[in-house]
């Protein structure tokens, strides 16, 4: 997984009206939960802002990324947990980090690259992807860029479930029964299918 800097300041005004001032200046409210616990075994929360220009690497790409957050020049390491935008503007309101180790597993959303050319797309049917990211656990230096299946003996009609895929290093948390990708059959496929007398 690729590692990208992402520089904040520790925000001091929590409120409301501190929250708009924050907005207003173009810049994103963010909260960094630690590896830390508090008395109530939560991890510690770290208040602190990006400026929109700082996260635009980070949000507006199809790439994962771990984060090296340099809050005030305390760097960690950290992956981006939760993002929430404007419902009608579409602009980041708030980003939830949350501190990495390399000994503790995470839980993150890693993008499904498909390889090959599927037998059923060589008779005429439509490859098509059903799903585009699977959660995956595992420790953040197992957790690829993303995942490849080969889809070279998949044929006419035919899914690949998550229950047929293992990576090393990694446990795929989606239910076994998803479908990720299917070869579907089309009217060319079926006139092929007709013609030969299947």
């Amino acid at each position: 997984m690729k590692t990208i800097e992402v520089k904040g300041s520790v925000r001091t005004e929590l409120g409301k009206k501190g929250t708009r001032e924050i907005r207003k200046a173009d810049a994103v409210p963010c909260v960094l939960y630690g590896v830390k616990k508090d008395e109530n075994g939560k991890p510690v929360a770290t208040h602190f802002t990006v400026t929109n220009d700082g996260l635009r690497n980070l949000v507006y790409t199809p790439h994962i990324y771990a984060v090296d957050l340099n809050i005030d020049g305390a760097v960690c390491k950290a992956i981006m947990k939760d993002i929430q935008f404007h419902p009608v503007k579409d602009n980041i309101l708030h980003v939830d980090f949350y501190q990495i180790s390399e000994d503790k597993p995470i839980v993150m959303e890693v993008p499904v690259v498909l390889d090959g050319l599927a037998e059923g797309v060589r008779a005429g049917g439509k490859l098509q992807l059903q799903v585009r990211k699977l959660k995956v656990k595992a420790t953040y230096d197992q957790i690829p860029e993303r995942l490849v299946v080969n889809v070279t003996n998949l044929g006419l009609g035919k899914t690949i479930k998550v229950g047929e895929l293992s990576f090393e290093g990694l446990e795929i948390l989606n239910a076994k029964e998803t479908v990720v990708c299917s070869v579907k059959l089309t009217r060319a496929a079926r006139g092929v299918a007709a013609a030969s007398g299947k």
